[in-house]
């Protein structure tokens, strides 16, 4: 199958071409890139040279929708919402790496990102984390695929609010990311005078865009509204989050929710479980597109900490959207991801 990668040059974009190369089903017959249009893909980034013979492009949905039947879109919000809209109109399957199509609500939405370029199609999007909906991403058109620090804290958390042994209010989430996850921005923080033996909060509380994001799927989850205490944190480093969860049990019973979160994941390809005592580390998820899982109790002060790694431009968004596509296109979940992390 014949696969485009709009917005190729970014950390996501590099990470999908990265992973299709290996895949056996799709072919990536077209990269798109509005600052590097017109170079080869090996001379702006030599680690592809002999691996992939194309030259980037302008984005241009209209040229590609007759030569590939599958998108991934790796676009800033706003500008991918217009790209997607082209490319579905064209008949193309999408699967969008961007904001635009993740929250449900466009006043949500737009509170946190400005006017929405298709608003229409906000019902069409399935919400891409397989895990929590994976029968909806069968053959789904239009695939939104989570956003990192999304991923990390309800891969942890949902089993147990399935399960109703959490409360639904009064939910902590720490979370420590990896400079890849803000992408090629050029600011002071992220220069390596900044960042190197560095680490610090920002965005705390309801301030970070992936607050409204944890909820809206959380409270699908538990069935009611699910409010968190969102804090995201920096670290020098370049991939990776670890995330920390702390929620108040309904019950004392911390084996019944060993056995929901167990459960909750024992067919999963891409959800570890890890055995009690032992907590989930950056390294052993690197470039994989695992997400490491944990759980401990605090009985002295009645809370429940559930913990998780992953990698954020993998099982927090290339690897993903893979995993999603592949599930939309009836092809083995697993294809072209089964890499483990690399070591050391």
């Amino acid at each position: 199958m014949k696969v485009a990668v709009v917005g190729a040059s970014g950390y996501t974009g590099l990470e999908l071409l990265r992973i299709l190369l290996r895949h056996p089903e799709f072919e990536v017959a077209a990269v798109t890139s509005e600052q590097r249009a017109g170079r080869s893909v090996g001379e702006v980034f030599p680690a592809l040279r002999g691996r992939l013979d194309l030259v980037f492009e302008a984005v241009d949905p209209a040229a590609l929708a007759g030569r590939v039947e599958l998108a991934f879109t790796a676009l800033p919000h706003a500008a991918s919402a217009r790209a997607v809209t082209a490319l579905r109109e064209a008949g193309v399957r999408v699967v969008d790496l961007s904001a635009d199509f993740r929250l449900h609500s466009r006043d949500t939405y737009e509170t946190w990102y400005g006017p929405h370029a298709a608003p229409e199609r906000l019902g069409e999007a399935v919400y891409g984390l397989p895990e929590l909906h994976r029968e909806a991403l069968r053959g789904a058109s239009l695939i939104a695929a989570p956003g990192c620090y999304p991923t990390s804290a309800l891969l942890p958390l949902a089993p147990l609010l399935r399960a109703g042994l959490v409360e639904t209010r009064g939910i902590h989430v720490d979370s420590k990311s990896g400079v890849s996850g803000a992408g090629r921005t050029l600011a002071d923080g992220y220069l390596f005078a900044e960042l190197d033996g560095n680490c610090h909060a920002y965005k705390p509380g309801y301030a970070h865009r992936h607050a409204p994001e944890i909820e809206q799927e959380a409270s699908e989850v538990a069935g009611s509204e699910v409010r968190v205490t969102f804090v995201p944190h920096l670290l020098p480093t370049t991939r990776g989050i670890a995330t920390s969860v702390y929620v108040r049990p309904r019950t004392g019973d911390v084996e019944a929710a060993r056995r929901a979160l167990a459960s909750a994941y024992a067919g999963e390809p891409f959800v570890r479980v890890l055995p009690e005592g032992e907590t989930p580390t950056l390294q052993a998820v690197r470039g994989s597109n695992f997400c490491d899982v944990a759980l401990f109790a605090d009985a002295r002060n009645d809370t429940w900490i559930l913990l998780s790694t992953l990698d954020n431009l993998c099982k927090g968004a290339s690897g993903q959207a893979v995993q999603c596509a592949n599930l939309a296109c009836a092809l083995p979940e697993t294809a072209g991801l089964l890499d483990t992390s690399c070591l050391p």
